[in-house]
């Protein structure tokens, strides 16, 4: 079949790869509503700082959904024996008040090293365009990743 030959989907009639990323869009779209709707755990350092991790350039704070999940990040890290300080926080807040706070890009890992964690990167629609990343409409932040590094808890600079 020569290029001439070949058809073209028309307008209403996307691939399947379209469907595919327009569904994970709007998955992603109720992850991130639910989220900012909901109070996580968000554990602090010794210098009552809130617990993040610096992955490729970017600053994650580390939030959980539950004490479970906070518990199974402890072991990961080999720190199942101290005592973990933490604060509960709105998602929103999270994403719209401490995220803009952090120097450099920031954004949310839930459940960091766990296979349902969520990341809410440094883009417009997730955090304050005033902070976002420019990805130079490379995207919309829906197509943000799942699971996240367990880095090192440096505490906000």
């Amino acid at each position: 079949m020569t290029a001439a030959e070949q058809t073209v989907p028309g307008p209403g009639r996307g691939s399947e790869a379209d469907d595919e990323v327009t569904t994970a869009r709007r998955r992603f779209a109720r992850l991130l509503g639910e989220f900012r709707r909901t109070a996580v755990l968000v554990p602090f350092d010794a210098q009552d700082s809130l617990w993040t991790a610096d992955f490729n350039g970017v600053r994650w704070i580390c939030a959980f959904s539950d004490e479970e999940a906070l518990a199974r990040f402890a072991v990961a890290r080999g720190e199942a024996g101290r005592e973990w300080s933490y604060r509960t926080i709105l998602g929103a807040r999270l994403l719209d008040v401490m995220v803009p706070m952090l120097p450099g890009p920031a954004g949310v890992a839930l459940d960091a090293g766990s296979t349902d964690g969520a990341l809410f990167p440094p883009v417009a629609g997730i955090v304050p365009d005033e902070v976002a990343v420019d990805l130079g409409g490379a995207g919309t932040g829906a197509e943000a990743g799942t699971g996240a590094g367990t880095g090192t808890g440096a505490g906000a600079r």
